[in-house]
């Protein structure tokens, strides 16, 4: 599933072609993914401008003149593909079209349907189901170790776990958790409420770097995730701990006792992580 890097990267390249352009057209090619789209939506849609588009956790948001927000989410293996007009039918896992009025095609293809589109007014944005319950934006200003220390106090669930609650933070996932909490030097077994000011301080650091750095490299491309414009991301290359058990630790100030990247199994998520570097 995209994670925060990956749905700024399909943001962002989306903005290059809609922000200040109408759609034309929008066509729907089946009823709806993970939920059914609104009944009339590409009716809603068309003729609209986009004023921005934007990111919310892991969601894409789109804001439309006249107050109309688009929320979308990408599910395990949707992506939006920017491309020129085509002469040929839709392929069968393409769902959804925007056609802009200078004539750039948008296609939301996603083989699996865990994705989703839906509608919804600006004024009601915030108190969306889908949002509602959202933590702060870890690249934001005002998330630092203050907030995430009174977010941790008293939990006893693991640390990679919390980070992973996106009632607490939101749009972090698996991987940039393991990388974070390599950087940081904290193990994804401490309790939660166990970590001192002292610890969370290079924590929130380490998870707005990483952050940062994957976004700089267009996300990380594993299975599914493409830039909008049909490159792939780079981070993958630059991952120290996730995905790389067996492998030696890099930099390690334990070697060579150093036993290596280890995997562990959190809540049914594999964790990567070095033992000797992360206490």
């Amino acid at each position: 599933m995209p994670e925060l890097p990956e749905v700024e990267t399909v943001a962002r390249g989306l903005s290059k072609v809609w922000e200040g352009r109408r759609f034309a057209s929008v066509v729907c090619h089946r009823a709806g993914l993970r939920i059914p789209f609104p009944a009339d939506m590409a009716r809603r849609l068309t003729g609209r401008r986009v004023d921005s588009v934007g990111r919310r956790a892991k969601y894409l948001v789109t804001r439309l003149d006249g107050g109309l927000v688009m929320l979308g989410h990408l599910g395990m293996s949707g992506r939006m593909v920017i491309s020129g007009l085509r002469n040929t039918p839709p392929g069968r896992h393409d769902h959804v079209e925007f056609i802009t009025e200078d004539g750039v095609l948008v296609t939301l293809t996603d083989p699996r349907r865990f994705g989703l589109l839906t509608l919804c007014d600006a004024a009601e944005m915030d108190s969306h189901p889908l949002l509602k319950d959202m933590g702060p934006e870890p690249l934001e200003p005002g998330f630092d170790a203050g907030v995430l220390a009174a977010a941790l106090m008293g939990k006893a669930t693991p640390i990679k776990s919390a980070l992973l609650d996106q009632t607490l933070v939101a749009g972090l996932g698996n991987i940039y958790v393991c990388e974070a909490l390599f950087r940081a030097g904290i193990s994804p077994q401490r309790e939660a409420g166990s970590l001192k000011l002292g610890e969370i301080a290079p924590l929130v650091t380490a998870i707005k770097n990483v952050l940062q750095d994957a976004i700089a490299a267009g996300g990380s491309s594993l299975k599914d995730h493409v830039r909008p414009d049909g490159e792939l991301g780079y981070f993958q290359h630059e991952f120290k701990v996730y995905g790389r058990a067996g492998q030696r630790c890099p930099d390690c100030p334990g070697a060579p006792r150093c036993p290596g990247i280890q995997r562990i199994v959190q809540a049914g998520r594999s964790t990567f992580y070095c033992a000797e570097r992360q206490m």
